[in-house]
């Protein structure tokens, strides 16, 4: 999204509201950004997916996910029917777990330029171990209240 429509505040968004067809992949999606409505203030957005499902690249087999993503805002957030496009993009996308949970957080810096962003990823077991990833691009801002992502470790029947 170019900077002139986002300077519009919410004018410049091509989704919300809209009948918006499902991207193929995560490079058709297209993530939108609005202004925060509380610039200089630091608080914490979280966007809970707990059905995330990309491909095995290898197998072709379907991967799910629980993911977490925590953010303090800069000056923009993201618009949340574009996000969960994006993240249903990878429905049909084959990448690694690391791979997928790498690029739903970075690609969320690159657009929002974020004071902090961090992403849980729980990744479910195929072949008997489940992969978790975690990424974070640094330490929260002091003072800001970061919960626990409370997502507990996989067991089994356990």
């Amino acid at each position: 999204m170019d900077d002139a429509a986002s300077e519009q505040g919410t004018g410049g968004l091509t989704q919300l509201g809209r009948h918006t067809p499902q991207p193929s992949s995560p490079d058709e999606a297209q993530l939108e950004r609005v202004p925060a409505p509380h610039p200089g203030r630091h608080y914490l957005v979280r966007f809970t997916a707990p059905e995330f499902t990309s491909l095995c690249p290898v197998t072709g087999q379907p991967d799910f996910a629980h993911l977490v993503i925590d953010y303090v805002p800069a000056d923009w957030i993201v618009e949340s029917k574009s996000l969960k496009l994006f993240l249903t993009s990878f429905r049909n996308h084959g990448s690694f777990h690391e791979a997928c949970s790498l690029q739903v957080a970075t690609t969320l810096v690159e657009l929002l330029s974020p004071v902090w962003l961090r992403i849980g990823a729980y990744w479910y077991p195929r072949g008997g171990m489940p992969i978790d990833v975690f990424w974070q691009t640094g330490e929260p801002p002091a003072g800001v209240w970061v919960p626990s992502q409370d997502v507990p470790g996989y067991r089994g029947r356990g």
